[in-house]
C-alpha cells in the first residue's frame, strides 16, 4: 500500500509539472507567414491568406524607421526568417530573425557602424524588470503565453515580412 502511494504521489507531482512546462505543442495548420505591422503594434501568423493568430506587439525603444546600426533602438524593417531558437531565452523564450541580411551589413558598413544583430521574438522581461511600451533594443515582445504558443507553432525557416 506505501508502494501505491508513493507511485500515486509521484504521478501527480510529474503531472503538475508538466502542466508547468514553457513547452507547449501545436497540432494545427503550418505558419507560413508571419506579418509585423510596426505602426499598428500587431503581428499576424498565417497559414496562406489565413490570419491563425494576432498578437499585440512592443518594439524596440526607438520604434520609427529602419534599423541601421547596433544600439539605435529600431526594430528592422523588410523580409526576413526565423532562423534560431532560444528555449534559455533571458525574456522566457525566443526565436530568433535573420537580421542583417546582406543589404543591412552594406549600409551599416557605408556609414562607418557595425549593423548589429540578435534580434528576437521574445517573451517579456523578468519579474523585476518591468518595463514600459517599446522597451526592447530592437525585438518584437510579446506576453510569456503568447510566446510558448508562438514559439509551438513558427517553425525555422518561417518567412517573417516586417513593415512600418
Amino acid at each position: 500500500m506505501k508502494i501505491f502511494k508513493g507511485i500515486l504521489i509521484l504521478s501527480l507531482l510529474l503531472g503538475l509539472s508538466a502542466c508547468s512546462s514553457k513547452f507547449r505543442t501545436y497540432h494545427g495548420p503550418e505558419v507560413t507567414r508571419i506579418v509585423v505591422l510596426k505602426g499598428e503594434r500587431r503581428m499576424l501568423l498565417y497559414h496562406g491568406t489565413e490570419v491563425l493568430a494576432a498578437h499585440r506587439i512592443d518594439l524596440g525603444f526607438a520604434p520609427a524607421g529602419h534599423k541601421q546600426f547596433e544600439g539605435d533602438g529600431k526594430t528592422p524593417e523588410g523580409r526576413y526568417l526565423i532562423d534560431r531558437r532560444n528555449p534559455d531565452s533571458s525574456f522566457h523564450l525566443s526565436l530568433g530573425i535573420s537580421y542583417p541580411n546582406a543589404a543591412d551589413i552594406e549600409a551599416a558598413r557605408a556609414a562607418g557602424k557595425n549593423p548589429g544583430g540578435d534580434i528576437f521574438i521574445h517573451g517579456k522581461a523578468k519579474p523585476g524588470q518591468k518595463r514600459g511600451e517599446d522597451w526592447t533594443a530592437g525585438c518584437i515582445s510579446v506576453s510569456n503565453r503568447e510566446i510558448e504558443r508562438i514559439y509551438a507553432m513558427v517553425k525555422d525557416g518561417t518567412v517573417i515580412d516586417i513593415y512600418p
